[in-house]
């Protein structure tokens, strides 16, 4: 059956002989400091030189961590004497052509973060760290415009080792970390939190008052902080996003090494009197690497290590993990962009009505009778596709998320949002499909950021972009949502499961178990 791992398979993914072309910097000769320059701002290893804009200071490319070596854990970058310049982003690190929102490349130094910032070193404003989505393996942190975000608080993004580059996983390059090949991904991470507790005052941000914020890929990224011991400290608050961390966020040394032992033989490794060195050796380069990986992996850190001795999951039933406030939520027509881009694909088109009972039959097996009777096409406009991508959101997105939000709100405060605004920026550059796509995965975002991915925002949609804004904002700073005109947002818990919704219209609870068919897929399990 199709998981939310197994999204971006046929989602506008599949379209992406367009994907971005990929970023590259080379590093300027540091300048000199001009005393009480706005743009610059000294860090815990040397100067940096930003620039000034619309009341906001923007700095990237800043380096985290040193360039890593392959397969091994980020070590500190030097320092470094006069002014670094800090106006363009850091490289994207190596990933495939495969989604819009890759930037295809081979960069392996490519730990660099980026400051979005309203003030000045001694102000206290909260802080969010934007971890990106893209199934950890595509994307970078400066494509999600920060600016409206920032408004009233410190927004820090980062690129971080994606792929095959971060996850492959074999005992030979055990060595390169104290916890094991297979997460260099969330150990970047962490290296990046921790240049943010250690500079971000620097920038106006309360080092003290920090919230890790992910999507999709990111989001397991964040259930994985929460879940790690070595992220103890590094953070106040989480923001999840379509990322239900109980059927998700890691897999076993075994499943990981599975997905490894292809790689290896396709880069003719596997029988090296030393894999490590081969996999590292100038002669196996990394497009040998992505190209043996492929663009269509699903990977996720290895649980069961001290850097994560529980699954996501299992720490939240246990109470083993951080204990700080968390908004999580996901959109309500997930799979919608999922079967749009089936159909919007070069030689895709609507799933014919007489295809809808086949398909169910092959995705659910013996359940397949009472899927069809809970979700008849009369229901949905005699749309196949959009009567699937229902099943789909409701099975693999709504289910565990609401199962997720009940594990944390056992142990810590828990707010649970559904995005369900129905007229959403759609994707540039594509033709509309022929069912709405209304709120689909990652549609949120397109509030959240200024994105070059998304049609421009109305001045409606920019309205409720404010307000979902000021509720991320306001929860970054105190834990409380609610605020600006939207209140009534109440905390999740078992005996009273508030789900806010959110759309343009008024903020309010929606019936989340009802329409998310939650008792049947619930028997079901």
């Amino acid at each position: 059956m199709d998981t939310p791992g197994l999204f971006r398979k046929r989602t506008l993914g599949c379209l992406a002989a367009a994907a971005l072309a990929a970023v590259a910097i080379s590093a300027a000769p540091p300048a000199a400091a001009t005393p009480g320059d706005p743009a610059v701002v000294t860090t815990d290893k040397g100067a940096v030189r930003g620039a000034v804009h619309a009341g906001l200071r923007s700095f990237q490319g800043i380096p985290y961590a040193a360039p890593p070596g392959r397969w091994t854990s980020p070590e500190p970058t030097a320092p470094w004497s006069g002014v670094r310049d800090a106006t363009r982003p850091g490289p994207a690190c190596a990933q495939p052509v495969g989604l819009p929102i890759g930037v295809p490349g081979e960069a392996e130094d490519c730990l660099y973060l980026n400051v979005t910032t309203p003030g000045r070193k001694g102000d206290r404003l909260p802080v969010i760290v934007w971890i990106h989505g893209g199934s950890m393996m595509f994307g970078t942190g400066d494509m999600y415009g920060p600016d409206r975000l920032a408004a009233n608080a410190v927004v820090v993004s980062m690129n971080y080792r994606l792929g095959v580059m971060a996850f492959l996983t074999h005992p030979s390059l055990d060595g390169g970390s104290a916890y094991g090949s297979g997460s260099f991904a969330l150990e970047d991470q962490q290296a990046a939190l921790r240049w943010v507790r250690a500079n971000v005052d620097r920038f106006g941000g309360d080092a003290g008052n920090v919230t890790i914020m992910g999507q999709s890929g990111g989001g397991y990224a964040v259930c994985d902080h929460l879940a790690s011991p070595m992220s103890a400290g590094l953070f106040d608050r989480a923001i999840i996003q379509s990322a239900p961390c109980a059927t998700g966020g890691s897999r076993t040394r075994a499943e990981a090494e599975a997905d490894s032992a292809g790689v290896i033989k396709a880069v003719g490794c596997d029988d090296a009197t030393d894999v490590a060195t081969c996999l590292r050796s100038s002669e196996t380069t990394v497009a040998e690497l992505l190209a043996a990986y492929g663009p269509w992996g699903e990977p996720r850190p290895v649980s069961g290590t001290p850097l994560l001795p529980l699954s996501p999951a299992e720490a939240f039933r246990t109470g083993r993990f951080h204990r700080v406030p968390v908004l999580v939520g996901l959109n309500h027509d997930e799979e919608n962009g999922r079967y749009a881009g089936l159909e919007i694909s070069p030689g895709g088109t609507p799933i014919p009505v007489e295809a809808y009972e086949p398909t169910v039959r092959e995705q659910y097996g013996v359940d397949a009778d009472g899927v069809l009777a809970r979700y008849p096409l009369s229901d949905h406009a005699n749309s196949a596709g959009l009567a699937l991508s229902t099943i789909g959101t409701d099975r693999n997105w709504a289910k565990p998320t609401y199962d997720t939000a009940k594990l944390l709100s056992r142990w810590t405060t828990t707010y649970l949002f559904e995005f369900a605004e129905e007229k959403t920026p759609w994707f540039v550059g594509y033709n509309e499909p022929s069912f709405p796509w209304r709120a689909q995965h990652m549609a949120e975002l397109a509030y959240l950021f200024d994105m070059d991915l998304f049609v421009p925002r109305t001045r409606q949609q920019d309205r409720l972009a404010d307000r979902m804004i000021g509720g991320w904002t306001r929860f970054a700073a105190d834990g409380n949502p609610n605020g600006g005109g939207d209140g009534g947002w109440q905390r999740f818990t078992e005996r009273h499961p508030h789900v806010q919704s959110l759309t343009s219209g008024r903020w309010q609870p929606t019936e989340f178990i009802r329409d998310h068919q939650y008792a049947f897929w619930s028997g079901l399990s």
